[in-house]
């Protein structure tokens, strides 16, 4: 017993030092929880259960929400309206299903496994990404489909997210997040975890792990630059020997300066198991690492962060006390008093590993 108390003592001065726990004072962007939505686990649209919700964008000109579905199988994203009032969601209502086209020929070398959804409301199409399957030498991708769904065309992605090359990315933490940048010239891109040969996956101790966030030329469809975003250490101990924490999403609010959805996770904890957080992350002075193969055989500056909310401040209002698999994140409409809402969602992956929640959240976010 003695020594069952020392190591759980000793994993939480370990993991203090990990993980960033207090709430920056001096940031420029603060949120404010108004309200958490769950969508049931039997609602079927067109024939779909409707779950595995991996990001959420949102359409001002048409008053328009999307969700894409993580789902390599009947790969798809529902078109949605979200109606909110009294700083508070009335319903959610989805409205169509848009099959993605899995029989174009660029998905026969690229496994697709969607991620992220972006609209992009001049051209009328969508910017998606896949983690592809790294296991499988599978590539993972970033590519644009018609309001169809049918494929447009791909960027191109460097040597070292190629699932054969040499530095080799991690099976199932590659391109997650996905951002429009500010002046709707490009998207910035990050990956889940780190490289291999880049670092460590995060651990309950201190670790060097640093993930890519990338910039894609809308244009040229080529990276033309990229930072290293430190992730945080893993929050709980794992008691079945599994834990993680990666990005799972981005937004960029102004010129280099982005909001970052980190969310880790330890089994053994059943529903309870995940901590999620958003940053304030300014890249305006890190280095340009895009043409860095092995980011531990150079000198760089990454970006700075700072900690704007944990979810387990607001636990205790949530349904079940439980912060689920959060994934997804958005701005939304102006609020009556003229605020930025802020819209999450979590991927329940369709309860297959246990019970989960498809939880919506609405913020408000205030920039100075």
């Amino acid at each position: 017993m003695k020594k069952a108390v020392l190591a759980i003592l000793f994993a939480s001065i370990i993991t203090s030092c990990a993980t960033t726990n207090r709430i920056a004072k001096d940031a420029e962007v603060s949120l404010k929880f108004l309200d958490e939505h769950v969508i049931p686990g039997d609602l079927m649209v067109n024939n779909t259960k409707v779950g595995g919700l991996s990001n959420i964008d949102y359409d001002a000109e048409s008053n328009t929400y999307y969700f894409i579905v993580d789902v390599p199988k009947q790969a798809r994203f529902y078109q949605a309206s979200i109606p909110i009032s009294n700083q508070k969601i009335d319903t959610i209502v989805f409205k169509q299903t848009t099959f993605i086209d899995t029989e174009a020929p660029f998905f026969k070398a690229h496994t697709l496994d969607p991620e992220s959804i972006r609209f992009l409301p001049q051209e009328k199409e969508f910017v998606i990404t896949s983690e592809g399957s790294i296991n499988y030498e599978k590539d993972p991708s970033i590519f644009e489909v018609n309001m169809d769904g049918s494929f447009k065309d791909a960027f191109e992605i460097p040597s070292y997210f190629k699932a054969t090359g040499e530095q080799k990315p991690r099976h199932n933490g590659v391109f997650e997040g996905l951002a429009a940048s500010t002046d709707q010239k490009g998207f910035w891109v990050a990956t889940e975890l780190p490289l291999t040969k880049d670092g460590a996956k995060p651990k309950l101790f201190p670790t060097r792990s640093y993930a890519r966030i990338t910039y894609y030329d809308k244009d040229s469809k080529k990276a033309t630059k990229q930072f290293a975003y430190k992730l945080d250490g893993i929050s709980k101990i794992p008691w079945k020997y599994f834990a993680v924490n990666g990005i799972t999403e981005l937004l960029e609010y102004k010129k280099d300066h982005f909001l970052v959805l980190e969310r880790a996770y330890s089994a053994g904890h059943g529903s309870h198991g995940n901590t999620v957080k958003i940053f304030e992350v300014d890249a305006s002075q890190a280095t340009n690492t895009v043409n860095e193969e092995n980011l531990k055989k150079v000198d760089y500056t990454p970006a700075s962060k700072k900690l704007l909310f944990d979810f387990k401040s607001v636990k205790n209002e949530l349904t079940d006390k439980v912060i689920d698999n959060i994934e997804g994140m958005c701005f939304g409409p102006v609020l009556p008093n003229g605020k930025q809402s802020l819209l999450l969602v979590s991927d329940n992956n369709f309860n297959s590993f246990a019970d989960q929640l498809t939880q919506v959240f609405l913020f408000e976010i205030d920039i100075q």
